[in-house]
Order: C-alpha cells, then structure tokens, then sequence
C-alpha cells in the first residue's frame, strides 16, 4: 500500500515538473510586428517662384512643338494643293496621249486604204508635173507633221510619267507630315498636360500669387529693356498695311489662347500674327519660324508698328510691335491675347512683313 502511494506520488511530480517546464509561448501575449525605425521626412513645398521656374519651360516647350505642328500641317496643305494640280495635269496628258494615238491611228488607216502609200506620195508618182509639184510638197509636209506628232507623242509621254513621279513623291511627303503632325501633336498635350497638374495643385491663393509673380517677372524684364535705351530712336510711324496689321491684331485682344488655332475664336502666336497681316492683304508663313527664316530682318532700332518680334533662340513665339515699347500677342495655353512690354521675353530679332 505505501509503494503503491509512493508511486502515484512520484508520478504526480514528473507531470507537475513537466508542466512547469514546457513551453509557454502559445499562451503569451501575441508579440507586435516591429515598426519603422524611423519615418522619412516629407519632401519640403516648393516655392511659387520654383513652380514658376518649372512650368515656363513646359509651356516653352508645347509652343516650340506647336509650331512644329503648324509647319507640318501648313507643307500637308501645300502638297496637298500640289497634288490637285498633278492630278489635273495627269488627266490633261492622258488625254492629250490618247487624241495623238488617236491621228496616228487615223494616218495608218488612211495608208491602208491607199495601198500603203499617202496622198502626197500618190501624186509625185503621177505623170502630170504640176500634181507632181504639188505632191512633193504635200509629201513633205506630210514628213513633217508625222514627226510633230510622233515628237509630241513623245514629249507628252515623258511629261506624264513626271507628273506621275511627282504626285507619289507629294503622297510620300503627306505622309511624313501627317507623322509629324502627331508626334509634336502628342508632345504638346504632355507638356500642356505636365504644366496644368502643376498648377492644379496650388490653392486659388497660390494661382493667384503665381501669376502675380509673372506679372512682376515681365515688368522687370521689361524695365531692363527700356533702361538699356533700346527704344531711344525708335520713333517711326505704320506703314499704311502695318496699321491694317495692327488693327486686326489688336481687335483679338481678350480671345483664348488654344495651340494651332488661326481664328476666329482663339489664336496661337503666329496664328495671330499671320492672320493679321493676311488682313492686311500681305501674306505671310504660318509659323514664327518660318516667319523668322523667310521675312526681311529689321534692327531694334529701325523697328515700327506692325513689325513682328520673334522671340527666343528657336524662334518659338512671336508678337506685334504696336508702338511705345508694346507688342500684342497670344501668350500661351491658359493666357488670353493680351498687351505686354516688348522687353519681357528674350529678343531674337525683328521681321518686317511689308518690307
């Protein structure tokens, strides 16, 4: 009976001892995941001045590829004009060919019919000496337009195949231009695109301020023209089609800026500028460089109302001197057209359309 107890009681230790050394994680508390040692600082506000500095460029930007895409649409046009012109003289040569083969089909029949021989030749083999005379001459003239014909024919032939040569190179050109137009199509929207979500992030305060800064940016600009005495001799009336020119011009003021558009609700620079000057029955190219590229350069100095300023080194803007140190133009995307001092935007030159 004792050995009996004392074995209960040594087995009711190694199970007291058992509990007490298994492991206890399953009933402790769950251990928390660890947490970031140290929290990243937030990336500091960009100033207005610096969201300025970012957005100028983006819109300098869509305006240079604006007029990329104004080039292109305006050489589609052209070519596309030029090919009309083609297909006329294409069918003007077709037809042309065909009246030729027509009269020499007419003079081979007409041998036919004569045993092979024609009028003229009948006649110098007649006895008479006068229809001899006569058939000599005849035989010879006849020569003579056979070959007029035959040389035409010719000519005309050559002239088609020109013609048709043409017309597929101006097809090729269409195309490439139409690639043109949609790659700088699609790099205005993003650059317009990149400048708008910048914008759309400032508070209206901040917009506001934002484009206080850019007022006072130009009259700074400006007031560093006018103090470096360009406009000391620069005294000169419009010419009669300048102030044509100008009148158009200034008569859009408070219409929307919108990339590629030439009226009559909205312009883009050079779409103002060529359509004021179109006004005053003097044509002019589509875009600022072109007009840079192609129209007569004035010096600063020589400058008058109705003159064009083109403005940075591409040639990418362009406005209208009208007088006093001012020019009108269509700024860019989200601007109207508007007055502002010809000194606020860096000078390549002066153009004079009516030169």
């Amino acid at each position: 009976m004792n050995r009996r107890h004392c074995a209960t009681a040594a087995i009711t230790l190694v199970c007291a001892l058992a509990l007490l050394t298994a492991p206890v994680q399953a009933m402790a508390a769950p251990i928390p995941e660890p947490g970031p040692t140290s929290t990243a600082p937030a990336a500091p506000k960009k100033s207005l001045e610096e969201v300025r500095e970012e957005i100028d460029p983006l819109y300098r930007k869509a305006g240079a590829a604006t007029d990329a895409y104004n080039l292109a649409k305006e050489q589609s046009k052209k070519q596309s004009g030029e090919i009309v012109r083609l297909t006329k003289s294409i069918a003007d040569g077709q037809a042309r060919i065909a009246e030729l083969k027509d009269r020499a089909g007419a003079q081979a029949r007409e041998q036919y019919r004569s045993g092979g021989l024609p009028p003229g030749a009948q006649l110098v083999l007649s006895g008479d000496p006068d229809l001899f005379m006569d058939g000599v001459n005849q035989a010879r003239q006849g020569q003579q337009a056979t070959k007029g014909m035959l040389t035409e024919l010719e000519q005309a032939q050559e002239d088609l195949e020109t013609y048709t040569k043409d017309a597929s190179l101006n097809w090729e050109k269409i195309e490439a231009n139409r690639v043109k137009q949609a790659k700088a199509k699609k790099s205005i929207n993003a650059q317009i695109a990149a400048a708008e979500k910048i914008e759309s992030q400032l508070a209206k305060e901040e917009q506001a301020r934002l484009l206080q800064l850019e007022k006072d940016a130009a009259s700074t600009a400006q007031a560093a023209w006018l103090s470096s005495g360009a406009l000391k001799d620069i005294n000169r009336e419009a010419s009669a089609a300048g102030k044509q020119a100008l009148a158009f011009a200034t008569a859009q003021i408070g219409k929307p800026y919108v990339w590629g558009a030439e009226g009559p609700g909205s312009y883009d620079c050079s779409g103002l500028t060529s359509q004021a000057w179109a006004a005053a029955k003097q044509p002019i190219p589509r875009t600022s460089q072109e007009q840079w590229r192609q129209l007569p350069h004035i010096a600063i100095q020589d400058m008058r109302p109705g003159d064009l300023i083109i403005y940075h080194s591409d040639a990418s803007h362009v406005g209208m001197y009208v007088g006093d140190g001012s020019i009108v133009h269509a700024p860019r995307p989200g601007r109207h057209v508007t007055l502002t001092g010809a000194g606020t935007m860096q000078i390549l030159g002066v153009v004079r359309p009516d030169k």
